[in-house]
């Protein structure tokens, strides 16, 4: 069995054309998806959800997929273990995070009175500048609900900062990040 499960997750490898993955475009789990099929050497696509919850249900039906985390997603150990007879983790690799930042839709006095968007993972962050923080469903999603003026800033990413057209106020860098690949059990 050892031998037929390690062929199995080879193939797999070799044969995933969609990363499900948590959106929407902007996130680092959309980059780490692009970035391990490249590594795989196949081309594929990456296919964004609201969440990794909602992103699941599709890797079980959906033939030659495989579920994209992140290790410091807040309901990963959920993940793995609620689908334990179904679902198998088969790789995890590092990638350095699009920069993190601290971002506006302008010019903005930072108080501990204005209302910050996050997602749960780094929301240390967030309550370094305030103390009325919103949890955002992924780093793209705050950078959308700050251009929207939903909040005064967010924390999120360089890349869904400039895609929303956003100031930044305080870069943090890249956080080197542990990425997770998930795929159904062989029967």
């Amino acid at each position: 069995m050892v031998l037929t499960e390690a062929l199995y997750v080879q193939e797999l490898k070799k044969k995933t054309t969609i990363v499900h993955t948590l959106g929407p475009q902007g996130t680092n789990c959309e980059k780490a998806g692009l970035l391990w099929l490249k590594n795989q050497g196949v081309k594929g696509e990456v296919v964004l959800h609201k969440t990794l919850e909602e992103a699941l249900p599709h890797v079980n039906k959906t033939e030659n997929s495989v579920l994209l985390g992140c290790a410091v997603y807040p309901y990963l150990h959920d993940l793995v273990f609620k689908n334990l007879s179904s679902l198998k983790m088969i790789d995890s690799f590092i990638m350095p995070t699009y920069n993190m930042v601290l971002a506006a839709r302008e010019e903005i006095i930072c108080s501990k009175n204005m209302k910050i968007a996050c997602h749960p993972a780094p929301v240390e962050l967030a309550q370094l500048f305030s103390n009325h923080v919103k949890l955002v469903s992924s780093n793209a999603q705050a950078a959308l609900d700050c251009a929207l003026g939903i909040v005064d800033v967010c924390i999120t990413t360089i890349k869904a900062a400039e895609q929303n057209k956003l100031l930044v106020i305080k870069d943090f860098g890249e956080v080197p990040m542990c990425f997770t690949i998930h795929a159904r059990k062989l029967d």
